[in-house]
């Protein structure tokens, strides 16, 4: 109630950004809607009435909450939510798991999904604190560290190892992988391509039999016997205990993908982020 806390409808009009004639007219509409009268004039200012502070006594935390959070403010006693972003599979497989006892002890976290170049965009903007970025931003204006490295594997079903298990040497594989069906998430074959220029040292020829929205979708395809893909470990392992998917190929240098993580500038004033990169950056050393 404005006149409650400030003593009287007129210096109650300046803090809600109104007029006195129009508090005066918002308090008189509040009577008429409970049928009690709310104040008592004096000869300087208003008095509420025992009803009126008992109303006020049952708004007044909703309405405070309420300021807070339209002032970008928080709960009282509540940390500000840590708010993540990366690729979706990699957060879904490694980093939600890592933080879920974080997430017990009291932290909130908002998670955001998509590709690393209009993530940065949105932490530049200030839309999230920490980012799991396929590369390092580039200029300084971003601080970031590298987290982790991820390993990709050459994979299939286990119903084409006839077509690739006699295969002698990589001109062999590249060769008998002609006659398998390729699945990637992408047509222009990323992923694939780089591990073909890397690995084998030749251009990947290759056109895809099947593309999918996404890596889930990409293994989801190649462990029902689809084909052959390129796919971070992570992804993998589970597939390749289980006998859904094998290794079609195990190079003496395997090719890598660093991460990095990005902080947004001042993300840190909430003291929770800390806590967020603190265990990414313990938990990625056994990625």
């Amino acid at each position: 109630m404005p006149g409650n806390r400030s003593g009287s409808f007129t210096a109650a009009a300046p803090l809600l950004g109104l007029s006195q004639p129009t508090v005066t007219a918002q308090i008189r509409t509040l009577e008429q809607q409970t049928g009690r009268e709310l104040s008592t004039r004096l000869p300087r200012g208003v008095e509420p009435t025992p009803f009126a502070h008992e109303l006020a006594a049952q708004v007044s935390a909703p309405l405070d909450t309420l300021a807070a959070v339209e002032g970008g403010g928080t709960l009282p006693g509540q940390a500000a939510p840590v708010h993540l972003a990366g690729p979706s599979e990699l957060l879904c497989t490694r980093v939600l798991p890592a933080l879920a006892p974080l997430v017990t002890a009291g932290t909130r976290l908002r998670v955001a999904t998509g590709l690393t170049e209009p993530l940065l965009e949105d932490l530049r903007a200030g839309r999230h604190d920490l980012l799991i970025a396929t590369r390092r931003p580039r200029g300084r204006a971003l601080p970031s560290v590298p987290l982790a490295d991820e390993e990709y594997m050459l994979v299939a079903a286990e119903r084409w190892t006839p077509h690739t298990g006699s295969a002698a040497g990589p001109d062999d594989l590249c060769a008998h992988l002609k006659d398998v069906p390729l699945v990637t998430y992408a047509e222009d074959l990323p992923i694939v391509r780089r591990y073909w220029r890397l690995v084998f040292g030749k251009q990947l020829t290759a056109q895809a039999a099947v593309t999918v929205p996404n890596l889930y979708a990409v293994v989801s395809a190649v462990a029902a016997g689809a084909g052959y893909s390129v796919l971070p470990r992570s992804l993998c392992e589970d597939h390749l205990a289980a006998g859904t998917l094998t290794l079609l190929h195990e190079p003496e240098e395997a090719p890598l993908n660093t991460l990095f993580l990005v902080q947004r500038p001042g993300a840190d004033a909430n003291p929770d982020v800390d806590r967020v990169r603190d265990t990414l950056r313990r938990v990625a050393l056994a990625w």
